[in-house]
């Protein structure tokens, strides 16, 4: 449909140029952006960028231009269309994973391949035998079946255990048969499950010889390949619109006696024996966590993606929006004329915003970090070396509850400051921050998972008490610092001017014996005064925060080392030795984000005796005054995240600048401006010009 409003052509925003206005800022940045890019990405991700961004930009396909107008049916058949199009380019350009899964992060719609790509086939890799991997893995990448991965169930989320579904093993036909037995038992959420997927990775309690075994993943086959209609005893369906993500088809299914082959069960490593039905435990029950790490650390990684995208444009319209006149300190263009103030330099919009970058740039570090950890232990899990999994395990599931929780607070931040147009759909946040929100439930719901993180801690705290030698434990950075606490838990801040805060030691410090304060407090609480595990919820959902939080600091702190005295000089450390002004810029942001994080956290920092009240003013000051020197530098570091247009899909947050023209461009192309509605009283008819359909005519 055409609109029948016309822009004035002559008119634009009033001066300056919102163009004008961004070239200015940038120009006052005191490093090269596109060093900082490279520093935060390294040459191979730029290297994909620059390969597959202009084949998505060119293809008609991938054009969001009408995406902002869409309900959920034209949604998901847009998905749909997506999805299809980048199978073919990925087999035509011969794309990897990598290239997938950026490509897959540009186009920004989630689609009905989703879970195929992102759990279906890593579940195959990690634990599928080499049959297994042969049978399904080889069409699953070329799409000629496309999976999920249904666990989460009706009744049962976040506590697997009390998965109802069942899968019976019968030796007489060597199959298992999956069954649903209550209502409650229906597989639901489950991404890709509502119209797409024909076949699912199904968690089923194992049932073999009357006993019961618990939940383990079985390939089952949910709709005919050929016809895509349900198979026999298979009851499957999409679960209807959500608050967000309607662009996926999140579906149910209830299994009525299916019968499997025993090739089915993922056996790579728990086996049942095909002739007598005998259960062969894996060599270690904790080797099922890689798959789990491993999605966690890409849902980090998606999340310091996500806070860079929030600031982004928050940062950038705050630079062109204008608001209000500072009466004590006005800005004048050079003609001498006083201009209201840019809304990036008022105070109270810096301290909102600008932590929000730093916190982008420490889920950056960490997320590296994180997944070297997770391809170090997957090497020495292959030789039987288990030493890293608890370790990983634990802190894996406490930043993916904490990085979530902060990302999806960071956007609805950013969203607001931006005033009235950030509630517009053009604003770039609303879709977007609905397709985030689900990161807070799925894969473990974040309250949940703090509690895991907190069990690895305690356990690691009363080995120590027991320990007669606890110096002389093999040591990680978790032990470290409890140690560290173990032997002075009475240490207190040297802390005497405001500046003495940027001191990296005093942070590492800080957070450390914080989280090893609430450690200790917590299992004094439960050991000697004999407190539930509910009755401390509370409590462990503040330790795991903690401990992340000092993952968190201690990683950034690491990443701007100029040294690295262990394996020499990484490529990031000699970028920084050649560069002392990117270090110095970073070393600032790395201050806003432990102190700020301090700062909002400051009583939990004074009730573990570190700080004193006079020192929390200090360091308040000191925030303050970060914020002061970051200002100079703010446009270039969301620059350097280096976020193209065609992902933000937001007029305000527009590399260019247009932030007007663009709302006014924009909201012509709206429907309802192709339409002239009848509202007299009196007709019954919806439309007097546009396209009219008698199904909308209210019935009188």
């Amino acid at each position: 449909m055409t609109s029948y409003i016309k822009i004035p052509q002559n008119l634009k925003p009033a001066d300056p140029q919102g163009s004008e206005i961004l070239a200015v800022e940038r120009a006052k940045a005191v490093f090269n952006v596109k060093d900082l890019t490279l520093f935060i990405y390294g040459e191979e991700f730029l290297d994909i960028m620059h390969r597959v961004l202009p084949l998505l930009e060119n293809d008609p396909i991938f054009d969001k231009s009408e995406l902002y107008y869409m309900g959920r049916t034209e949604l998901f058949k847009k998905a749909l269309a997506c999805e299809k199009r980048l199978a073919v380019l990925t087999k035509e350009y011969k794309w990897g994973s990598k290239e997938v899964q950026l490509a897959s992060w540009l186009i920004d719609i989630p689609g009905p391949f989703n879970v195929h790509k992102s759990m279906f086939i890593p579940t195959l890799e990690s634990q599928g035998t080499k049959e297994q991997r042969e049978k399904f893995m080889i069409p699953a990448k070329n799409f000629e079946i496309i999976g999920c991965y249904a666990q989460t169930e009706l009744g049962h989320g976040s506590n697997v255990q009390g998965l109802e579904t069942t899968a019976t093993y019968i030796p007489e036909t060597k199959e298992f048969e999956i069954h649903s037995p209550t209502l409650t038992a229906s597989k639901w959420w489950v991404g890709n499950l509502g119209a797409a997927a024909n076949h699912a990775v199904v968690m089923a309690r194992l049932v073999t010889n009357g006993k019961d075994y618990g939940p383990h993943p079985f390939i089952v086959p949910i709709r005919d390949v050929k016809t895509h209609k349900p198979l026999p005893g298979i009851t499957v369906g999409d679960v209807g619109p959500k608050f967000g993500f309607n662009s996926v088809d999140n579906g149910f299914v209830l299994f009525d006696h299916v019968r499997i082959p025993h090739l089915n069960m993922l056996a790579n490593f728990a086996k049942v024996e095909p002739n007598t039905g005998n259960y062969i435990k894996p060599p270690n029950d904790k080797l099922s966590y890689g798959t789990m790490v491993l999605v966690r650390t890409k849902i980090l990684l998606g999340a310091r993606y996500t806070l860079a995208r929030a600031a982004t444009i928050a940062i950038r319209y705050s630079v062109v929006r204008r608001q209000s006149v500072d009466q004590e300190n006005p800005t004048k263009l050079p003609d001498g004329r006083i201009i209201e103030t840019a809304v990036i330099d008022y105070t109270m919009q810096q301290y909102r915003l600008f932590p929000v970058v730093a916190m982008s740039y420490a889920f950056s570090f960490t997320a590296d970090e994180l997944m070297r950890l997770y391809e170090e232990n997957q090497e020495k899990t292959y030789k039987g070396d288990f030493s890293l999994m608890a370790d990983l395990h634990a802190t894996s599931s406490g930043l993916k509850a904490l990085s979530t929780s902060v990302a999806a607070d960071a956007i609805e931040d950013c969203r607001r400051s931006c005033g009235g147009h950030g509630f517009s759909s053009f604003s770039g946040f609303t879709h977007f921050y609905q397709n985030f929100l689900p990161n807070v439930t799925w894969e473990g719901d974040n309250y949940i998972l703090t509690q895991q993180t907190a069990r690895y801690l305690f356990k690691n705290y009363r080995q120590l008490l027991d320990s007669k030698d606890s110096d002389s434990r093999p040591s990680n950075p978790t032990i470290a610092y409890i140690q560290q606490y173990m032997r002075n838990p009475n240490q207190v801040c040297p802390a005497i001017e405001a500046s003495d805060f940027n001191n990296p030691e005093i942070q590492l410090t800080a957070f450390a014996h914080r989280a090893a304060y609430l450690i200790a407090n917590a299992v004094d609480q439960i050991d000697k005064h004999n407190r539930t595990w509910n009755s401390m919820l509370v409590e462990i959902y503040n330790i795991s925060r903690a401990h992340c939080q000092y993952i968190l600091v201690r990683n950034f702190i690491a990443a701007l080392q100029t040294t690295n005295p262990n394996n020499g000089d990484t490529t990031r450390q000699k970028q920084l030795k050649s560069n002392p002004s990117l270090r110095t810029v970073l070393v600032t942001v790395c201050n806003l984000f432990a102190l700020s994080t301090m700062e909002k956290e400051v009583g939990e920092f004074m009730m573990s005796g570190y700080l004193t009240s006079q020192q929390a003013t200090l360091l308040k000051a000191q925030v303050l005054a970060l914020l002061v020197e970051l200002r100079p530098n703010i446009l270039s570091l969301v620059d350097a995240f280096y976020i193209p247009d065609f992902l933000l899909h937001s007029a305000l947050g527009r590399a260019d600048g247009r932030v007007y023209e663009t709302m006014l461009e924009w909201a012509v192309k709206e429907p309802l401006n192709s339409v002239r509605i009848d509202n007299n009283i009196y007709s019954s008819r919806f439309l007097i010009e546009g396209q009219d359909d008698s199904t909308l005519r209210p019935k009188l």
